[in-house]
């Protein structure tokens, strides 16, 4: 988990850190910011780090874009970050191999 001092401890006692989107963006047209956060901030308040994007609206090319720091996301998960259920189903779409498959691979939790 987090490392927080004696007096941050007090207020953050029982708090998960949360992989989630955040909404960002106008009316009708969302982005979300892919972020690590204590599960008990508002969706959209303060998060702890920004670790990528996402645009659900198609560009010109029918393409729906996101970008993903994963080394920054690999050392959050390792740290115990759990993610929420879009974002798993976001992530399930990734291209192939199936996400989870490299994700367990890249942290040593399955052989080759």
């Amino acid at each position: 988990m987090v490392q927080l001092g004696r007096p941050l401890l007090r207020k953050y006692r029982n708090v998960r850190v949360v992989i989630r989107m955040s909404l960002g963006g106008c009316t009708n047209r969302p982005f979300y910011r892919i972020v690590a956060a204590h599960n008990r901030r508002a969706r959209d308040g303060k998060y702890l780090e920004q670790i990528g994007c996402y645009d659900p609206l198609p560009n010109r090319y029918g393409e729906k874009i996101m970008g993903l720091n994963f080394d920054r996301f690999k050392y959050w998960f390792a740290y115990g970050a759990t993610l929420t259920k879009p974002l798993e189903k976001l992530l399930g779409k990734a291209p192939s191999p199936p996400f989870w498959f490299q994700l367990r691979l890249v942290l040593g939790l399955m052989t080759a």
